[in-house]
């Protein structure tokens, strides 16, 4: 007796201490939401392309490498492992792949959508028959995605643009959303649908039948977003006008009616007919660097507190992000927000689980990410705790209202120092991504938290900017039952209309605090720029772009770095003599921005990680922190352009490094630069 009663209080000390300890440290995403990965036999090369969970439970799934696998028992039921049976092979790289309704898959290749038809069923594909083909230029860029089915038993499917240095429309509909229906003759009728598309590898459906699509930086294209599309919207890239006149067209439009003025693209589209404002803006490298595919959560709470929101993947970063949005004036608009971080490689196809859970299939081979995996296939599964974290953010005719998954407490919700706003745009141009433009920080007047501790209404004090993403955060805010902060504090809502209502008349005592804090916030935003001047003015110091005066016999060394696909220089290691005159020529030959940073030996982690907290401050930096581990370094470059620095080679030998400090590149992109005696 004495033993079992020594027992139950061991147990329920060791209880007291995990929930002790639990309510110590901080929350992480993996109390929440737990990544849960299935094995791959070592010979299955599966660089996912598409994935389609089939009606009995079992997943399919298409490879760059033109393979079509049926992986049985995905969810791992009874500790069994998921085994793989090769359903089609021959593929020219399929990035799209559904199993439909009538017993067969359609998958995309490259120049084709294509039936695959299993007759006897014993899960081997029989008959491979062309649905509908589209021409091809054979440029490498030539990615095709889909078909997605719709409501009405259509399809749609997306082409990408080519790329020569931009984008580029060298086939027919190259940049399009096609629709595709099937007669009852067999026939299948194709229409043209919407342009404007640069990199369009994510596209479905809301549960109302709204299409949308996600992008990727680019050309035209100033950092990712999501886009609503309607028959005859134009997405933004002027490549695919290049056939607007063809027959069946919905639009008019042409190339040479785009300007590239580097105005805001929501000014730009009062004057260009069709043109198509984002519905949310994925700020880049704040909140990621390709986005990919998304998901609407259907699953009635087996997903967790965000029923009817979309989950969006990032390839480069490899997470995902959370969007809520809203119709204002028939448009919709709304907020993107972190939500899971620490996948195995690049995520590109996402697809509900019959439990509820988020299947995440992943390849990173040209397109490198930070998940270190070539590829896999991981599922995301809800533990059944609320995190709590911002819920949505509405549009109010003064501001925002800010929804939470959990009570807040009250004393810090509504303290308007535990929020800042600011807003932002970015440039809508020719030229490869845009940095941050004319960003300002909005002035708080006050805050009113709602009675059940679910809302708070921040209500601004000057008037909010249409077209300009604003980034709202809520960093003070604590929970009412544990006084934790929020899992997630930001979001950025694209507010291109302002909601209509009335506006919120303020306590005194909401107005009083509100004018306290908005005089210390305006001495922190200015000693904010001073700091933040001073630190460009550090950094730009360690440029230098003509050769020094005093160089008369030129420099002691020319080296030369290049760029690769696949987030890599052009070489591992070089070597220079100490205190040597150094001429360095970096070439950016990728699609991709890039820099060159020096930095000392052992520091190039710690430089990428610093440039990643540079956030607001990064472009105007070049990503570049003010920190005394970099040495040297180039501006962040286009795509196609280079760039000379001159500098003296460190007077100490060492294995000092080369880094490219664009957020999501560092991880992948070092060399060593060898100094000896």
């Amino acid at each position: 007796m004495r033993k079992l009663a020594s027992l139950v209080t061991l147990l329920f000390t060791l209880s007291l201490f995990h929930s002790f300890t639990f309510a110590q440290r901080p929350a992480s995403e993996e109390d929440y939401y737990r990544i849960i990965t299935l094995p791959i036999p070592e010979d299955i090369k599966l660089e996912i392309g598409g994935l389609a969970p089939l009606p009995d439970g079992r997943l399919a799934a298409c490879t760059r490498r033109g393979d079509v696998w049926i992986i049985s028992n995905p969810y791992m039921q009874g500790s069994r492992m998921p085994t793989y049976k090769k359903f089609a092979s021959g593929l020219h790289e399929p990035l799209g792949l559904m199993w439909h309704p009538k017993g067969y898959f359609l998958c995309t290749q490259r120049g084709e959508v294509t039936k695959l038809v299993d007759k006897d069923g014993d899960d081997v594909a029989d008959e491979y028959s062309s649905f509908y083909k589209w021409p091809l230029s054979g440029n490498y860029h030539e990615y095709s995605y889909g078909p997605v089915l719709l409501p009405d038993g259509d399809m749609i499917i997306t082409l990408n643009l080519d790329w020569i240095g931009y984008g580029a429309s060298l086939a027919k509909w190259r940049g399009w959303m096609l629709k595709l229906r099937e007669t009852p003759s067999g026939q299948v009728e194709m229409t043209p649908w919407a342009t404007g598309l640069r990199s369009p590898a994510g596209f479905g459906l809301l549960t109302d039948g709204s299409i949308f699509y996600t992008e990727n930086q680019g050309d035209w294209v100033g950092s990712g977003r999501m886009t609503h599309l309607e028959k005859g919207s134009f997405a933004g890239n002027p490549a695919g006008l290049r056939w607007s006149s063809e027959p069946g067209s919905p639009l008019a439009l042409k190339p040479d009616d785009v300007p590239s003025t580097g105005k805001p693209m929501f000014e730009v589209a009062k004057t260009v007919k069709n043109l198509k404002v984002p519905s949310v803006w994925f700020p880049h490298t704040l909140m990621g660097i390709s986005t990919s595919d998304f998901r609407q959560d259907t699953t009635k709470g087996a997903f967790g507190p965000f029923e009817g929101q979309l989950f969006v993947g990032d390839q480069g970063h490899s997470k995902i992000m959370r969007v809520a949005m809203e119709k204002v004036g028939g448009e919709w608009q709304g907020a993107c927000f972190p939500f899971r971080e620490g996948f195995s490689s690049g995520i590109l196809r996402t697809t509900w689980g019959q439990d509820g859970s988020l299947f995440v299939g992943m390849t990173s081979r040209g397109w490198a990410a930070t998940g270190k995996e070539p590829y896999g296939v991981q599922r995301l599964v809800w533990t059944g705790k609320v995190p709590f974290e911002i819920k949505t953010i509405t549009s109010k005719p003064d501001g925002f209202e800010v929804a939470f998954t959990l009570p807040v407490d009250r004393k810090t919700a509504e303290n308007p120092e535990s929020y800042s706003l600011n807003s932002f745009t970015y440039r809508y141009h020719r030229t490869y991504g845009s940095p941050i433009e004319d960003a300002r920080p909005v002035p708080i007047r006050g805050v009113v938290v709602a009675p059940d501790g679910l809302s708070a209404r921040i209500v601004a004090d000057t008037a909010l900017r249409e077209g300009y993403i604003h980034e709202v955060k809520a960093e003070g805010v604590r929970s009412a039952s544990t006084n934790a902060p929020l899992l997630h504090s930001v979001g950025y809502y694209t507010l291109n209309a302002i909601a209509p209502g009335e506006k919120l008349n303020l306590p005194a005592r909401a107005v009083a605090m509100a004018k306290h804090e908005h005089a210390e916030m305006m001495a922190t935003e200015k000693k904010a720029a001073t700091t933040a001047a001073k630190n460009v003015k550090a950094v730009n110091a360690k440029r230098t772009i003509a050769m020094p005066a005093d160089w008369t016999n030129g420099p002691d060394q020319t080296i030369t770095i290049g760029t690769k696909p696949g987030l890599k220089f052009d070489v591992d290691k070089l070597e220079v003599k100490a205190g040597s005159r150094i001429k360095l020529v970096f070439n950016n030959n990728d699609d991709m921005l890039h820099n060159c940073v020096i930095t000392k030996p052992g520091a190039a982690n710690a430089v990428g990680e610093a440039a990643l907290r540079l956030n607001l401050n990064g472009p105007k930096m070049n990503y570049v922190p003010n920190s005394p581990n970099v040495l040297y370094h180039t501006n962040i470059l286009q795509p196609e352009t280079s760039e000379t620095i001159y500098f003296l080679a460190p007077s100490e030998a060492g294995d000092y490094q080369f880094v490219c400090s664009f957020p999501g590149h560092s991880s992948l992109m070092q060399g060593t630069l060898k100094v000896v005696k």
